[in-house]
């Protein structure tokens, strides 16, 4: 992983994916004017994920596709019948409650790529996590064959995601695949929706390979989604006849969902057009902006918090900002910047950061203590650098949170500890007299040295 993508993973823009395990997804910057269809003028960025900042918690909270299907349609989204499966025992009764003749069994998993992927304890040749059933039957053989097993696809990464979820719904006859998105274009403030004829694919490869098959359409916020935007997005769509009616409406009441719900993605991929051209969301993605959950709490309901990372789970307990990363040498920091800053030089000098950790401005010596040990439960950590420069964040009240959590862990691997600021004499004389056995640095390229060669000698 080099700077540019840990730069994005912290500082995004906003991306059409944002099943973020393990995050490196590609994604778009969007350049459009309101009511005009841009194309051709993608850039390809990195995936989304809210910046961190002290005090509050900010990586966007994804549910599934049945929970996102279920906020849609009470927005009067076109839908198909279908059944959430939580327990195997359930699967049969749920099969048999929708009519057929054709079943789709869908894993419900936070990530993409699902009818590309594989299950770890399946053969080669089994199929993937979305399978087409022709007969009740079928369906039951594919639940029982997915349910509780492990899949892998190509946004999971290598260990891949266990299904303990399935989504029954009633099959539906395409006749064109579309693809849709709604999220915030943060190069000209607005919401837009991003349109493509070549939907039910990887639209990361359509903007890359042919970008003029994509259209943005901006939306001005005191208007809302008007029926001149919709308009616009039936065109860019190619809708005609009673599918472009239908078109129009859904993009309105899309934008309607998108905005009073705090969403921060919406995808569809696939919106089809059904052999008797009417509209309908075969598939729905869900992101929402975690500053927004405490106005929704019937959203908050809906987080399955074994689809994230259990660090970041403890991590947001004690509204640290944290996100975990694929190095060897932790980081506690204290501001967003000087945590990059701390990252940067630690690639500098031929390491790689775990994690990104921003332990805040007002973080007590319980979130410190908190801090320091979801970071050494990594087990990828061989050593773990403090860099704090005290504003508004004492150095005492670090260094008392350190030697605790050093003590309660029984820290083994190398600790370099870098302070500056407010009440930093007394940081330092709480470290030099705990006993621990930590390096002490002058600024915070001697600590990026000094850690990197303390884990690759």
């Amino acid at each position: 992983m080099n700077l540019r993508q840990i730069n994005r993973q912290i500082y995004p823009v906003p991306a059409f994916a944002n099943y973020r395990q393990k995050r490196f997804l590609s994604a778009i910057r969007l350049t459009p004017e309101r009511g005009t269809p841009k194309t051709g003028s993608l850039q390809l960025m990195r995936p989304q994920q809210p910046r961190p900042h002290s005090g509050r918690k900010t990586v966007a909270m994804n549910i599934h596709e049945h929970q996102a299907k279920k906020i849609l349609q009470t927005f009067g989204a076109p839908i198909a019948a279908g059944v959430a499966i939580t327990n195997l025992d359930d699967a049969e009764s749920a099969i048999a409650s929708l009519p057929g003749p054709v079943w789709v069994v869908k894993s419900q998993i936070h990530a993409g790529g699902r009818g590309k992927g594989k299950f770890k304890e399946l053969g080669p040749d089994a199929k993937g996590g979305v399978r087409v059933s022709f007969s009740a039957e079928e369906a039951l053989e594919n639940a029982r064959e997915m349910f509780g097993k492990t899949l892998v696809t190509k946004q999971t990464g290598p260990n891949g995601k266990a299904v303990n979820q399935l989504y029954v719904e009633a099959g539906a006859e395409i006749d064109r695949e579309l693809y849709l998105s709604i999220l915030v274009d943060r190069e000209t403030g607005k919401t837009s929706f991003v349109a493509s004829t070549e939907g039910g694919m990887d639209i990361e490869t359509v903007a890359h390979d042919t970008p003029e098959l994509i259209h943005s359409v901006g939306i001005t916020a005191s208007t809302g989604c008007t029926d001149a935007d919709a308009a616009t997005i039936a065109d860019a769509l190619k809708l005609t006849g009673s599918a472009r009616d239908q078109g129009i409406a859904l993009f309105k009441n899309l934008y309607e969902a998108f905005s009073s719900k705090d969403m921060s993605l919406l995808e569809i991929n696939p919106l089809i057009v059904t052999k008797s051209n009417d509209v309908q969301v075969l598939d729905a993605k869900v992101s929402f902006d975690n500053n927004a959950l405490f106005r929704h709490p019937d959203i908050l309901e809906l987080r399955d918090e074994t689809e994230e990372d259990e660090k970041e789970v403890e991590a947001s307990k004690y509204d640290l900002a944290y996100i975990a990363l694929d190095g060897e040498i932790g980081c506690m920091v204290n501001g967003a910047g000087l945590a990059m800053a701390t990252m940067d030089i630690i690639k500098l000098y031929g390491a790689e950061p775990a994690n990104f950790l921003d332990v805040g401005g007002s973080a007590t010596t319980e979130r410190v203590t908190a801090a320091f040990k979801i970071i050494t439960a990594d087990p990828n950590v061989k050593g773990i650098l403090v860099n704090i420069f005290g504003g508004i964040m004492r150095c005492d009240v670090i260094a008392e949170g350190v030697v605790q959590a050093a003590k309660d862990i029984n820290l083994e691997v190398p600790l370099v500890v870098r302070l500056e600021g407010t009440k930093v004499d007394e940081g330092k004389a709480i470290i030099n007299s705990s006993g621990l056995n930590v390096i002490a640095a002058d600024d915070l390229d001697d600590a990026a040295q000094k850690i990197v060669k303390a884990v690759k000698g």
